[in-house]
């Protein structure tokens, strides 16, 4: 065995010669005077080697503790090359590169409004500390540091979505082999519980006129005032609207024909069109028909409005986020339709919410499409009946305008 004067004072010679310590450790002398230790062990039937690394950075205890390291691997089945291999791709394999990786993939089952959210969490709260470390060194900690400043925020629940989104990124990352394990599951009861809190909503029936009044008032940008009229008559959640293209509506049978992918259950859904929501569409149409979106952003046509319009109007109104909001339309349309005695599994169908049973699901939707126009018409008539009574005069010039 060697000892550490003998390795310190090896001389060069004229070629390489080696010096062997005990279970295969050797350190090579080059007749440069450097000093390379090496490893010779068997894996399978072949004989292999790998280096522990030069001396004197590496004294002869490190090298036999690396040596000593790589014999348990080996105990453990596992080769120490490769395995070194492994760990040296793992130092590159940042948690940003394979978020974007799970990003892409995602992008193809899930809809534009739940990446773009994603994607917002991720850009704004986890790469800033997270995106460049390799994705195989991090820990519950490193999470729980991210989390902490989110909360700190008074933000809890995007706390809790970005532990989502992390822990399904290292789950991706172990099944495409480059992390061991999801640290995120060590988190669980870490973070300050959601209080729920649900969307400001208008549900009595004069405060609904009142609304409806204000709505027809609105003095702003005319795609702007389409979008806000046409969303309590088809109650849709807000990013379905914005998103709504000219190519999904069929005036010649007054439906809107919403596409799987643009859905939050991932399935299509179709909208009736009582008669003043096609007036409505037919108002706009020759401001904004001849582009994709029926809704365009006002700075450019190529993308859809703004998450943020629909609410922004309803503030230009006087109505804060604790009275309406834009989402509120679909419980404004709800909690009323129920207390007018409408079937329940009508209203959550056209409300687009999850049908567990999937036969059940997809008989509903072919089944009962007359009855849920009939009740959307009833609704539009609904609000113009309530319109009226709040406001006479409005409500007479807008039906002499549709008979017109």
């Amino acid at each position: 065995m060697l000892t550490e004067s003998v390795v310190r004072d090896a001389e060069p010679r004229e070629k390489t010669y080696k010096l062997s310590d005990a279970g295969g450790l050797f350190v090579m002398v080059n007749p440069d005077g450097s000093r390379w230790w090496r490893l010779r062990y068997k894996y399978g039937e072949k004989e292999r080697g790998i280096s522990l690394g030069t001396y004197p950075l590496v004294s002869l205890k490190l090298a036999r503790q690396r040596r000593d390291e790589a014999k348990r691997l080996l105990q453990d089945g596992l080769d120490p090359s490769h395995q070194r291999r492994v760990q040296r791709v793992s130092q590159t394999v940042t948690f940003e590169l394979v978020a974007q990786e799970w990003l892409e993939l995602q992008s193809r089952k899930l809809g534009p409004i739940t990446i773009y959210k994603a994607r917002w969490i991720l850009e704004k709260y986890v790469y800033p500390q997270l995106g460049s470390r390799p994705i195989s060194h991090i820990k519950a900690p490193d999470l729980l540091a991210v989390l902490r400043k989110i909360e700190a925020r008074g933000i809890n629940e995007t706390a809790h979505r970005a532990k989502q989104r992390v822990g399904q990124i290292l789950r991706y990352a172990i099944a495409t082999g480059r992390a061991e394990r999801d640290c995120s599951v060590d988190l669980r009861g870490a973070l300050a519980p959601i209080v729920t809190k649900n969307h400001a909503a208008i549900t009595e029936p004069a405060r609904i006129a009142e609304l409806m009044v204000a709505i027809d008032g609105y003095v702003g940008q005319p795609v702007t005032h389409a979008a806000l009229k046409l969303s309590p008559l088809v109650f849709v959640r807000p990013g379905e609207l914005r998103h709504a293209e000219w190519r999904e509506i069929d005036f010649g049978n007054a439906e809107w024909r919403i596409p799987a992918q643009k859905m939050k259950m991932r399935t299509p859904h179709i909208v009736p069109l009582a008669t003043q929501a096609v007036a409505i569409l037919r108002e706009v149409q020759p401001l904004t028909g001849s582009g994709r979106y029926v809704f365009p952003s006002l700075l450019s046509r190529q993308r859809p409005m703004s998450e943020n319009t629909i609410n922004t109007a309803l503030r230009r109104l006087g109505y804060s986020r604790d009275e309406m909001t834009a989402h509120g339309f679909r419980a404004m349309a709800s909690t009323s339709l129920n207390e007018q005695g409408w079937n329940p599994d009508l209203i959550e169908l056209q409300l687009a919410h999850a049908e567990r049973n999937k036969v059940r699901a997809a008989y509903n939707r072919a089944s009962r499409l007359s009855e849920r126009r009939n009740m959307m018409q009833a609704w539009a008539n609904y609000l113009d009946n309530l319109r009226l009574t709040a406001d006479p005069r409005r409500g007479e010039a807008r039906f002499l305008n549709a008979a017109l």
